[in-house]
């Protein structure tokens, strides 16, 4: 990954993102605790209890959008295309994450991160929520992004994040537009598997990650829609593509840079451009 900083502002506008299906009960408890920023964008799955008009009532600057297909990962990029700050804050509304800790995100950027990454296994983070199950789950994962990316996270699988909206050119995530016809509904990258997605392509942008330690708390009402087995398989299944087309994007870039370096010889050579097939030559 990079270890070049950006030129960061000092005070960014700041959008946060909240993804919800069915969870009036606990957007009623969470949304007090937000501070104030630019906006806040809730992102509704369809909800039945009332979760957008709860929203309104809880706090009438609410943004409400509809996703467009199913799945926390269309959710939320649905609400990044909306957002219209120079950071977006990932926020869950089901309790588990601390909104205390927005600060340290946003300094974490602020001090040159392209992407604040929260985890819950550095020093100084937790978790009040993860069973042993899912934490081992979690560890193998990670320990297999890193192999095969060369990337030094120490929690794959969490969704509190926070990076600056215009890295969002780098990283390719699903189309919100493009409609499904399969019976799931949704298209890859849909899902839970979203923060792995984002991470791999991070990862494979050379963005710069600055984790940051975050103590995820239990969630307040309902249950969970994760599914350990299942969504960690989807979480499997991407780092294994994601690697291949990290490979796949390196022998392009190879490739182009070889037939530069055959343009360059030919053309010092004779001040005539190599034609591509000498060029292929060549390299």
């Amino acid at each position: 990954m990079s270890t070049q900083l950006r030129i960061a502002k000092p005070n960014p506008t700041i959008s946060i993102v909240i993804p919800a299906r069915n969870e009036a009960r606990n957007l009623e408890m969470v949304l007090p605790e937000l501070p104030e920023v630019h906006e806040v964008i809730l992102v509704d799955g369809n909800s039945t209890d009332g979760t957008i008009e709860t929203a309104l009532r809880v706090m009438p600057s609410i943004r409400v959008i509809h996703q467009t297909r199913k799945g926390k990962g269309n959710a939320l990029v649905c609400g990044f295309r909306a957002a219209t700050g120079d950071v977006i804050v990932m926020f869950d509304a089901d309790g588990s994450a601390d909104p205390a800790e927005i600060p340290a995100y946003i300094e974490t950027l602020v001090r040159g991160a392209d992407f604040a990454k929260g985890s819950r296994f550095c020093d100084g983070g937790g978790s009040h929520d993860i069973t042993r199950y899912r934490s081992g789950g979690n560890k193998g994962l990670n320990i297999l992004t890193n192999l095969l990316l060369k990337t030094k996270y120490t929690d794959l699988c969490y969704g509190y994040n926070a990076f600056w909206s215009d890295i969002l050119d780098s990283v390719d995530l699903p189309d919100p537009d493009i409609a499904v016809t399969n019976a799931s509904g949704m298209m890859w990258g849909d899902g839970f598997e979203i923060e792995t997605v984002l991470n791999c392509r991070i990862a494979a942008a050379k963005l710069a990650v600055h984790e940051v330690p975050s103590v995820e708390r239990s969630r307040i009402h309902g249950e969970s829609n994760l599914n350990a087995i299942r969504d960690g398989l989807r979480v499997l299944k991407t780092i294994l593509e994601e690697k291949g087309s990290a490979r796949r994007m390196a022998r392009e870039v190879a490739a182009i840079r070889k037939l530069e370096t055959a343009r360059r010889r030919s053309v010092g050579a004779d001040n005539e451009p190599a034609s591509v097939e000498e060029a292929e030559e060549i390299a």
